[in-house]
């Protein structure tokens, strides 16, 4: 609706005014000293700079009245008894620079029309010499030169503000995905080693006075995972940190330290590999890595068996993880925060992930793609 509605000519920026007092005294003060000229000589001026003061709602009009104006008061200078000493077109000046800078490719075609046709109406008819031609001429060239240099500068500011923000944008972006993979890893160590931890410490007491050896066991599996997961967290949060990350991130490669101390933690795990295996990318190798360790988290701390498997499938293009309890699933599951974050992982490598509630499996298919 606002595109609809009239410009409001009231509201003119104090520039405007400015320049429009200074081009209508420049051209009107000529015609009144030294020799006051004919009323309609002193119109004809004001024609010629007022209009200036609209350049910037009314442009079009703005440029045809003082073009118009000051043709015509050219046009009858020889009819005057006392010719201006001085008569220069300020105002069709200001109005093709305005024209240059800020009028839209269409309308600055039809001004540069209009100017052309008044610039040399009121030189070839009064039949000017070559150097008023040449003078006239080129300082319209200038100011047309000028306001196409605004318009470039403009058009310049534009596009670095706009790079600027795209900048911030991905910024932003790239801040909030930090943040959401490092609550991801957090939350997986910690549910890992916590659930390590609780299901050592349960198993204890069972243990501690009919089978010391176990029981010292089982006390050195809540050490070792508290240990782990006091180093992983140091590493998450030293991202968070100025300093370099001194330690590499898990993967593939400490996946068999992974599944020992699960199995040392009562989860007998069955592992199996098919096909050849090859150099991975580093997301999908930290992915592979965190959704097997959620998904044997999620078995040790609410499955009923104490089994597992554990299937790698390499293929040339992807590599495919499943992850099985054998137990009799559940027809009422929900995703958490485990499931969620998986299916996050798996999609930030461009993989997908899927979860069979029926003996619960967990099915991830990662690309390989090229290192």
């Amino acid at each position: 609706m606002d595109s609809l509605r009239a410009p409001n000519l009231l509201r003119v920026p104090r520039a405007d005014v400015a320049i429009a007092a200074v081009v209508t005294a420049a051209t009107v003060i000529p015609v009144l000293l030294p020799h006051l000229q004919p009323w309609w000589v002193v119109v004809l001026a004001l024609l010629s700079s007022a209009p200036v003061l609209w350049r910037r709602t009314l442009l079009i009009a703005a440029s045809l009245v003082a073009g118009l104006a000051m043709t015509a008061l050219v046009l009858m200078q020889d009819a005057l008894t006392h010719p201006p000493f001085l008569l220069m077109p300020y105002g069709p000046l200001v109005c093709a620079y305005t024209i240059a800078a800020l009028a839209p490719p269409t309308l600055r075609m039809i001004g540069v029309g209009l100017l052309a046709v008044g610039v040399l109406s009121s030189l070839i008819l009064p039949h000017e010499d070559f150097d008023t031609f040449r003078y006239v001429v080129t300082a319209y060239v200038a100011a047309y030169a000028l306001g196409v240099g605004a318009r470039a500068r403009r058009a310049q500011r534009g596009m670095v503000e706009e790079r600027a923000l795209r900048l911030r944008e991905e910024r932003a972006a790239a801040v909030a995905e930090e943040r959401t993979r490092i609550a991801r890893d957090m939350h997986d160590i910690v549910t890992h080693s916590v659930g390590l931890m609780v299901v050592q410490a349960e198993a204890g007491p069972l243990v501690v006075r009919d089978d010391p050896a176990r029981a010292e066991m089982v006390f050195e599996a809540i050490a070792t995972a508290g240990r782990d997961a006091v180093g992983q967290l140091r590493l998450i949060l030293g991202t968070l940190r100025d300093g370099p990350v001194r330690e590499p991130q898990p993967g593939l490669e400490t996946l068999a330290d992974l599944v020992e101390r699960t199995r040392g933690a009562g989860l007998d795990v069955v592992v199996e590999e098919h096909g050849t295996r090859s150099p991975v990318p580093a997301a999908v190798d930290i992915a592979a890595y965190r959704i097997v360790q959620e998904c044997l988290t999620n078995v040790l701390r609410h499955a009923t068996v104490r089994t597992a498997r554990l299937r790698l499938t390499w293929t040339g293009r992807a590599l495919t993880i499943e992850v099985t309890d054998g137990g009799g699933g559940t027809a009422e599951f929900r995703e958490g925060h485990g499931v969620v974050g998986m299916r996050e992982r798996a999609a930030s490598c461009g993989g997908d992930l899927t979860v069979d509630p029926r003996g619960f499996t967990v099915t991830a298919v990662l690309p390989l793609g090229s290192l």
